[in-house]
């Protein structure tokens, strides 16, 4: 089985940052097929563009724009690409960044395929970051990356202790969340009282009901803006009520304008 060394993908590799115990790649997915394989590091892999499938030891992932994995460290996994442009973004992570910040790489075994929409916002940052490439991007590389390992560390100690609404009203938001939805039939679907629903659902994942659900609208709609011509068709998609409210919330969760994102994706 190969093993693959820091910064080494299969594809073609368009940019490599290099910084602090971390290894950025952007790159693009050239082989229809990629044999089981493994990589010497902890990393990452953001689906920009196009599409894959991946299957480890315990199950296959269908793999869209917009797909964050991440690989414990000489975990094996494959790959199959079908005939379409794919590119990937990876954040590949040295023993030595997870010594220098005082977090046991051994704390999160596996690979997982990460639904989160706050992970997914956190890792667009990163992306935004490297391709704005100020004087202060690596701090800020460093501090997403923190808060996501904060995330998984809290996931992993809490996932066994969460009630079982959460895992429920969860997969009712990622299917639903582009409908109009209202607390009082949320609460009779997972049986629970609409205040408890209230009051809880912030503690279990870290934001309001209605600003986890704005997070998920822009997760879908950053995968549909390589694809659909206009602003007011992604909005329409998403769920939004109209393309300013869109550009609104797209801006206060990103930090940027869908114009200026779909600009960062051709450098």
């Amino acid at each position: 089985m190969k093993n693959l060394h820091n910064g080494e993908f299969f594809g073609q590799t368009n940019e490599t940052l290099r910084f602090d115990g971390l290894t950025i790649t952007d790159t693009e997915y050239t082989y229809p097929f990629v044999d089981w394989h493994y990589h010497e590091n902890a990393y990452f892999t953001f689906l920009l563009q196009g599409n894959m499938k991946e299957g480890n030891k315990k199950e296959i992932y269908d793999c869209p724009a917009g797909t964050l994995l991440y690989h414990h460290w000489e975990d094996a996994h494959y790959n199959i690409k079908p005939d379409v442009f794919t590119r990937g973004f990876h954040l590949e992570v040295t023993e030595n960044w997870f010594e220098k910040f005082q977090i046991s790489k051994d704390s999160i075994e596996g690979s997982f395929n990460l639904k989160n929409p706050a992970l997914k916002l956190l890792m667009y940052k990163i992306f935004r970051e490297t391709k704005l490439n100020d004087s202060s991007f690596e701090l800020s590389v460093h501090e997403l990356l923190l808060n996501i390992f904060s995330e998984l560390s809290d996931k992993v100690e809490h996932s066994d202790k969460k009630p079982g609404w959460v895992r429920k009203i969860d997969e009712i938001l990622h299917e639903n969340f582009t409908e109009k939805l209202n607390l009082t039939d949320l609460s009779k679907t997972i049986d629970i009282h609409p205040v408890h629903l209230s009051r809880d659902f912030q503690k279990h994942f870290h934001c309001s009901l209605g600003a986890y659900i704005r997070k998920l609208k822009i997760n879908k709609s950053l995968t549909l803006l390589n694809t659909y011509p206009s602003l007011a068709e992604v909005a329409l998609e998403c769920g939004f009520a109209d393309q300013s409210h869109f550009i609104r919330s797209f801006k206060e969760n990103t930090g940027i304008t869908p114009l200026q994102y779909k600009n960062l994706l051709k450098k």
